[in-house]
């Protein structure tokens, strides 16, 4: 017996009822041999983690556009502190973890520089629409080494499925969904406060003593919270009193931090940048890289839009230098 096959005879022995087997996946859009040793999700994970598009997110911005500290989250730590959360959460419920540490890594692949300035920016003036989940799902069905990473029907809904309107398919992909926002809470909180932007003192009153007062605290009550509350269940949440505990330091953050504080000085520039990018490679689509412009199958608009949301904040930085600002040229004294 493969070792593949002892491993989802287990998941069937030991896993919830609730659970997404891997050996009940809907499969892969392109159908390929099995791995002897991995099942369908545990490969789907080892995939994205060996991408190019997961290892650009170290320099992507999570909240703070350039910050001076070796501190502050970047979109890969946010991404691997997504998936420490999401597996507690889905091996506590006895879920499928591989599939649920799969989503989790692959949900902000599509995710532009400088976090959702940069978003905003391509929302603006990209026909149709941007919205990072989309592209993260177009990440690993196009773009990825050329014609994507092949991935299963789940992971591929899960990653889709992580924000927005949509409602994920799996309890997995559930989980993902409020591992995510977990984790900005608390991270981008850690992150203020040590930028100083806010302080302890201005938060609302009885909120620290119900959630805790520390970052590990806090990620303790919420993630026991959803335990509890979901154990045995066929859906995934919060209690009353926690849920709205959460979606108060939420609203707390928006007002203090996301929105017009010091942390967002910066944005202007950032959403200048992407736009003139965006409108400079629509009149220069020669210089766009080729396998872009045959990913997008001759739609310039879409070729534009998937480089840009490719890049990280140094190299859009460094495009943008590249086609506004003048280059050096010869060698002589001005008096030549």
């Amino acid at each position: 017996m493969l070792v593949r096959e002892q491993a989802e005879i287990r998941e069937a022995e030991e896993l919830s009822s609730l659970a997404q087997l891997a050996a009940e996946s809907r499969g892969r859009m392109r159908p390929e041999e099995e791995c002897s040793v991995r099942t369908v999700f545990q490969r789907d994970r080892d995939r994205i983690i060996h991408s190019k598009a997961f290892r650009r997110l170290k320099h992507k911005t999570q909240v703070f556009i350039s910050p001076e500290g070796d501190h502050y989250r970047t979109r890969l730590t946010h991404t691997l502190e997504v998936a420490q959360i999401a597996r507690t959460i889905a091996r506590a419920l006895r879920l499928n973890e591989d599939l649920t540490e799969a989503i989790a890594l692959g949900h902000d692949l599509g995710h532009t520089p400088f976090g959702h300035t940069g978003e905003e920016a391509l929302n603006k003036v990209f026909p149709g629409g941007f919205h990072h989940n989309e592209q993260s799902l177009r990440v690993v069905d196009v773009l990825e080494g050329g014609s994507g990473l092949n991935l299963t029907q789940e992971v591929r809904d899960g990653i889709l499925n992580h924000t927005g309107s949509g409602k994920a398919s799996t309890l997995e992909g559930t989980v993902v969904r409020w591992a995510d926002r977990i984790a900005y809470i608390n991270h981008d909180i850690d992150d203020a406060l040590r930028a100083q932007i806010i302080a302890p003192r201005d938060f609302p009153e009885g909120l620290f003593a119900l959630l805790g007062d520390t970052h590990s605290q806090r990620i303790n009550t919420m993630v026991t919270d959803i335990i509890k509350t979901s154990y045995g269940c066929p859906i995934i949440q919060m209690s009353p009193k926690v849920g709205q505990a959460t979606n108060l330091l939420r609203s707390f953050l928006f007002e203090r931090v996301y929105i017009g504080s010091e942390a967002k000085t910066e944005e202007a520039k950032a959403r200048h940048l992407i736009e003139s990018l965006y409108f400079y490679f629509l009149d220069h689509p020669e210089s766009l890289p080729d396998e872009y412009t045959k990913a997008a199958h001759g739609r310039t608009e879409r070729a534009v839009c998937d480089y840009i949301a490719g890049m990280t904040d140094r190299f859009a930085k460094a495009e943008f230098l590249r086609c506004f600002f003048p280059r050096s040229f010869g060698n002589g004294l001005l008096w030549d």
